[in-house]
């Protein structure tokens, strides 16, 4: 199921991206409560990149397999990035990182740790979690917290009253990630999350 967030682009418009979003909850993916996960990551998603998007939505249970299962299928077909939300903790069901790092080619230990330094500014639970990045062929996986409200802080970041960085959110790292892995270039909203890249990375503006 592919849920287009915009149209098609044109040359003079940013380069498309597919993009999956994966919820993990075992409740939620048999209808004992309504997820939230994948209208948060989709909702994020929307304001934060000028790309136009191609969702690949999907609701699974914490069953190791099928959520490796889904990863694996959804970058074969062809999402540059993965964001997978829930699983994450100690609990006994909670085996999200395991089912990433079993379909991994690299890992990316960074957007976890930076993940965690985040949460610790809210809660000193966080230490509890154990989000993981990885890369598959050329898609960038990553597992993010189980709360919307965290996953909006994870991925953007911490601002002051003025709206000014005070702690880098992991998604300023990302568009430059899915460069070098060979995937579209992601153009961000400066005002949601600014991307970094160093100046020889950086296109030349696009022409009207």
């Amino acid at each position: 199921m592919t849920d287009t967030a915009t149209p098609s682009s044109s040359p003079s418009s940013p380069d498309a991206v597919k993009i999956g979003i994966v919820s993990v909850s075992d409740r939620a993916s048999t209808g004992v409560y309504e997820d939230k996960g994948l209208p948060a990551l989709k909702e994020w998603l929307s304001r934060a990149l000028q790309n136009p998007i191609s969702f690949e939505p999907r609701l699974i249970p914490d069953e190791q397999e099928r959520i490796s299962a889904a990863l694996i299928e959804l970058v074969d077909a062809g999402c540059s990035l993965v964001l997978t939300t829930g699983g994450t903790g100690p609990a006994l069901r909670d085996v999200t990182p395991e089912a990433t790092l079993a379909v991994a080619h690299k890992e990316m230990p960074g957007f976890g740790e930076q993940m965690r330094q985040i949460s610790l500014k809210f809660v000193p639970t966080a230490i509890l979690s154990r989000q993981v990045a990885v890369i598959r062929d050329k898609s960038l996986i990553i597992n993010l917290p189980g709360q919307p409200k965290s996953i909006a802080e994870t991925l953007e970041g911490l601002k002051d009253a003025d709206g000014k960085s005070l702690v880098s959110g992991i998604f300023a790292a990302v568009p430059y990630c899915v460069d070098l892995i060979g995937g579209p270039y992601l153009e961000t909203n400066d005002e949601v999350c600014k991307a970094f890249r160093p100046k020889s990375a950086i296109r030349p503006p696009r022409t009207p």
